[in-house]
């Protein structure tokens, strides 16, 4: 049986990524964050996520350093901040990402949200910072397909991966079969909707149905579709049940239920308003 250590992603540069991942964001406490790293690797998770924009570079990678593992046992993402980006910002920013991971390199770097002033720019440094070597693979995140056809027209070589809010509420299709068809693999980030599905009376249903919970459900209908995906938690119980997700199998019937929940429903940013004004704008999502 397949389990989340063994279940990757083929990126377009040759590369793989761990299909399911550990999202860090808001984990700001040293401990919380050793206890996290550790029960999550222990519970097989490869792939950990984080960002400048997070605060928490340091502890996870002092978190990561404690696991004494050798660093290609384990894949780690970071994020280029919107006041980071342009040619030279970007190229520094990562370098002092790599200090504060204590790593030589990345295995993934993101552009954290499309910003107009810098878009190019800040492409370019990806491209440069891979042939240095200071980051295995380059991507994006929050780009909708307008922003990755117009990377297109300048690009040297396209994002391999998209971070994306990707859920049952907001499934993006168009945006999962362009990456099909472009080698761009779809990574949801806040996968479990920050908790506002966990009482879809769909959802509960299909979750009986296997005895499995709600977020299991979400999980596995992500596995499903093929995204990749980075739930986060501080719990130990949760962190290993989002992993147990590999011992059933959502029916053809399920998954077209699951298809019409779908509601365009965002619970974050709209990533052409952050890249109209170059920066995250005063946003409150509401239940």
């Amino acid at each position: 049986m397949a389990s989340i250590s063994d279940t990757y992603l083929q990126l377009a540069d040759g590369n793989k990524i761990p299909q399911e991942g550990f999202g860090t964001y808001k984990v700001t406490d040293p401990s919380e964050m050793e206890t996290a790293i550790q029960t999550a690797y222990d519970t097989g998770y490869r792939l950990f996520d984080t960002a400048q924009m997070y605060n928490n570079e340091e502890m996870i990678g002092s978190a990561l350093r404690s696991l004494n593992v050798a660093r290609d046992k384990y894949f780690v993402t970071t994020k280029i901040a919107e006041s980071n980006q342009g040619f030279q910002p970007a190229i520094d920013s990562l370098k002092d990402s790599l200090k504060r991971l204590g790593m030589d390199y990345v295995d993934l770097i993101l552009v954290h949200w499309p910003v107009h002033n810098k878009f190019f720019d800040t492409w370019r440094a990806f491209e440069e910072l891979k042939k240095e070597g200071l980051t295995r693979s380059i991507g994006v995140s929050n780009y909708t397909m307008a922003h990755l056809e117009l990377l297109k027209t300048q690009a040297n070589e396209m994002p391999v991966l998209d971070q994306i809010e990707l859920t049952p509420q907001m499934q993006q299709a168009p945006m999962r079969r362009f990456g099909q068809e472009n080698g761009i693999v779809m990574q949801a980030w806040a996968p479990l909707a920050r908790g506002q599905m966990m009482d879809n009376p769909v959802l509960k249903e299909i979750a009986a149905n296997h005895d499995k919970t709600v977020a299991q459900v979400i999980l596995r209908w992500q596995l499903q579709v093929g995204n990749s995906f980075i739930p986060k938690s501080v719990h130990v119980a949760r962190i290993k049940q989002n992993a147990d997700i590999f011992d059933f199998e959502l029916t053809a019937d399920e998954m077209k239920k699951i298809a019409t929940l779908d509601h365009y429903k965002r619970v974050s940013q709209e990533p052409e308003l952050v890249y109209e004004n170059d920066k995250q704008y005063p946003h409150h999502f509401k239940n």
